[in-house]
């Protein structure tokens, strides 16, 4: 079955930095579209960053020019570089991924990030 598994979360200072990644497994045609959700406490699930086997991305405006999200296709493995960190990007960030052909969409099981002095 399909799995994503998240590392790198942790706690920062503001102006920090940290990298996520998240491997991939599972799927017989591989991934299409994998990427980054988030979710603070009170808050709905958000998107953060995506990309494409062909290198397409997208980011939420908050995150722009802060966030750099990247891919190694080979691996099935995506990555989540975020600098400048500010205490609004704490959160519960989930990896996620659409597996090639099915088209069937799935969740990590996330990972805190937590940024404070």
């Amino acid at each position: 079955q399909v799995q994503l598994v998240e590392s790198g979360g942790g706690s920062v200072q503001p102006g920090g930095s940290l990298r996520l990644s998240c491997l991939a497994s599972g799927s017989t045609f591989g991934f299409n579209t994998m990427g980054w959700h988030r979710q603070a406490p009170g808050k709905e699930r958000e998107l953060v960053a995506t990309t494409t086997t062909r290198g397409h991305t997208n980011y939420a405006d908050s995150v722009k020019g802060r966030f750099t999200i990247s891919r190694d296709n080979a691996k099935d493995t995506v990555y989540l570089q975020m600098n400048s960190l500010k205490p609004e990007d704490t959160a519960v960030y989930y990896c996620t991924a659409v597996t090639t052909v099915t088209n069937n969409f799935y969740w990590g099981q996330g990972t805190q990030v937590t940024v404070s002095s």
